[in-house]
């Protein structure tokens, strides 16, 4: 993807196959991520949006069921989670680390930032940083920006300053990155390659997107489609070598059908031997020992040419 400052991101090269190693032996990365919000829109999460009892689903029975549903396929997985969300499900939280799960950030009340000044956001991001340290006993290390059910783009939104702001308080990844299907490094800065490790996402494997349309009740989701979309990339990306992660929502995830998909999906993962499973943390980690940016990340020029009435 080409380089622009202030509007795209990654190193020019990316990685080809036979370039990719995976720590152990092992020739494949799957990775899991869990996002524990109910924000519905650019807001973030709304007192409205607690009550409801899709968010009743989700904190309680849709949760259980996909937790349980993981430790019997022993897969770990890194829960995304909003401050508010940290605040009022400690307990649970704590839990799920104790179970070999990771604890990331997903906002304050993962809401859109795009809009803030960098003093305003860069406050909501030590408040949710603090939050989620004294309520996990921990530090997270990664940040995430996942979209919304009304959200206007599928890829979730972040500002001008967004990864900046993670770099100076210490963040080692940012979970949610379009450029790459592998670890890559988000680009702030072309002259002094500053830059922040950025792992890979795709809303065709984000349930919400096959789970919400149609409105759910109406009886036409489409699980089906997302599992069949998840099932061929999965093995694909085996057949490469790369990295293949989903995203699951317990309040869509977590009802009987959904999960007997699920279910048959980790199965079928679970049957190919060289299959890493790492939390986020600890797939960062190792890419950026094993693929310093120092060393990996090639820029060069962007081909990019702003035009008269360009609106970028």
């Amino acid at each position: 993807m080409p380089w622009k400052q202030g509007y795209t991101i990654s190193d020019e090269v990316g990685l080809r196959d036979d370039e990719v190693r995976w720590p152990d032996g092992n020739r494949f990365c799957f990775t899991v991520t869990v996002d524990l919000s109910v924000a519905r829109g650019p807001e973030g999460i709304r007192a409205a949006d607690l009550m409801h009892p899709d968010a009743y689903f989700a904190a309680h029975d849709g949760l259980d069921r996909l937790v349980a549903l993981l430790r019997r396929f022993d897969i770990r997985a890194t829960f995304a989670v909003p401050a508010v969300i940290a605040q009022l499900r400690a307990e649970r939280l704590r839990d799920l680390l104790a179970g070999g799960h990771e604890i990331a950030g997903n906002g304050l009340k993962h809401e859109d930032v795009s809009r803030l000044s960098a003093v305003e956001e860069k406050a909501r991001l030590d408040l949710a940083t603090d939050i989620l340290a004294r309520v996990t006993g921990q530090r997270p290390s990664g940040w995430f920006c996942l979209p919304r059910q009304e959200d206007s783009f599928a890829g979730g939104t972040i500002s001008a300053n967004t990864m900046d702001l993670l770099i100076d308080a210490g963040y080692e990844y940012m979970g949610n990155g379009l450029a790459d299907d592998l670890p890559h490094y988000w680009v702030t800065d072309f002259a002094t390659r500053r830059a922040l490790l950025t792992l890979p996402y795709y809303y065709h494997f984000d349930d919400q997107w096959f789970l919400l349309f149609p409105r759910r009740g109406t009886g036409l989701e489409h699980a089906d489609d997302l599992f069949r979309n998840s099932l061929a990339d999965f093995n694909a990306q085996y057949k490469r070598g790369r990295q293949f992660n989903m995203v699951l929502h317990p309040g869509m995830i977590g009802w009987a059908h959904r999960l007997q998909l699920l279910e048959d999906f980790l199965a079928h993962a679970r049957g190919f031997p060289g299959v890493w499973n790492p939390c986020s943390a600890e797939c960062a980690r190792y890419w950026k020992a094993t693929y310093p940016a120092e060393q990996f990340l090639k820029l060069e020029p962007s081909v990019w040419r702003d035009h008269t009435g360009s609106l970028s």
